[in-house]
């Protein structure tokens, strides 16, 4: 039985200690202060693109619990509580997360930043990764325009007729049928993503994606304050200009839920602390989550996440 051995060569795994220690380093030159959260909680998300795991009630649970996708709700308690910056190195796991660049346990980097907007943020996050892989320039490019230099379309005001036309123009997709964001997604990830060359921010996603991005009106056009970063095709990150109304988001949890019933999901209970910490108040700021495993596969010219990892999940 050969898988007892590590995925990783012993120079991967001494990258990946480097890269720990930069990321450390870097906040540390900041003020920002390392904070450390649950990973077992009582509520996970209500993203229906989002799977977590969960922990079924035993002795010591009575109730079953999620491990955490993100450690984004209890980091935002904390800031409503007053910890001022904050960032956290740890595991995060998602159900149904396997293959070249995914493991369903993966370490995931986050921080937010009172204070700053979702601009001022992307140029921390290039400075971090040029910190973490030496120089390079890097680019902002808004959601539009890279759809209109790809592929000449306006994406906020196309139709779905139009898009699915584009989609089936340049891709092998049958008899597909898709939701306006689902062929959006499936143009940006096969005709847009290969092309995108060197590090690219890309921002201003149609206001349907913002997740947890605040959204603003422009022109007519609604627009949310989200961001990602990529290195060569590879998503790495993924930000926003965070939502601090707690009645658009439970709005927005009850959105979710609703499309999770539409595509024949179980619900899920909405976190009440999150609502109560934005009831209390949650100061302006921004905030992003990082891949490290990505980091530390384009550090070391990996082409796979598995050659990054001591013990990838089918070695586990």
């Amino acid at each position: 039985m050969e898988d007892w051995r590590p995925a990783a060569s012993p120079a991967a795994l001494a990258r990946r200690a480097e890269l720990l220690a930069a990321v450390r380093g870097f906040f540390a030159n900041r003020a920002v202060l390392e904070v450390e959260t649950p990973l077992l909680a009582s509520h996970g998300v209500t993203d229906p693109a989002i799977e977590p795991l969960i922990v079924d009630a035993g002795a010591m649970l009575a109730a079953p619990r999620y491990l955490q996708t993100s450690p984004e709700y209890a980091m935002k308690r904390l800031l409503a509580a007053g910890s001022g910056p904050i960032y956290q190195l740890g595991r995060a796991f998602r159900d149904g997360e396997a293959g070249r660049r995914h493991n369903p346990e993966f370490t995931l980097l986050e921080w937010y930043r009172p204070g700053l907007d979702h601009h001022e943020l992307m140029a921390e996050v290039a400075d971090l990764l040029t910190h973490c892989l030496g120089p390079r320039p890097w680019r902002k490019v808004s959601y539009a325009q890279l759809f209109r230099e790809h592929l000449g379309v306006d994406p906020h005001r196309a139709s779905v007729e139009e898009l699915a036309a584009l989609a089936r123009d340049r891709l092998e997709v049958g008899d597909l049928a898709l939701a306006r964001d689902g062929w959006l997604d499936l143009l940006l990830s096969h005709c847009i993503e290969p092309g995108l060359e060197g590090l690219v921010c890309v921002h201003d996603y149609p206001g349907s994606q913002a997740a947890l991005a605040r959204v603003q009106e422009r022109g007519g056009i609604a627009v949310a304050e989200r961001f990602e970063f990529y290195v060569d095709g590879l998503e790495l990150a993924n930000g926003y200009h965070e939502l601090a109304d707690p009645a658009e988001q439970a709005r927005r949890f009850a959105a979710d839920n609703a499309l999770r019933r539409s595509r024949g999901l179980s619900e899920r209970a909405p976190d009440p602390r999150l609502l109560a910490a934005l009831e209390a108040g949650l100061p302006a700021c921004s905030g992003v989550a990082l891949g490290f495993d990505r980091l530390v596969m384009v550090a070391t010219g990996a082409g796979r996440l598995d050659e990054v990892l001591a013990f990838p999940w089918a070695r586990a």
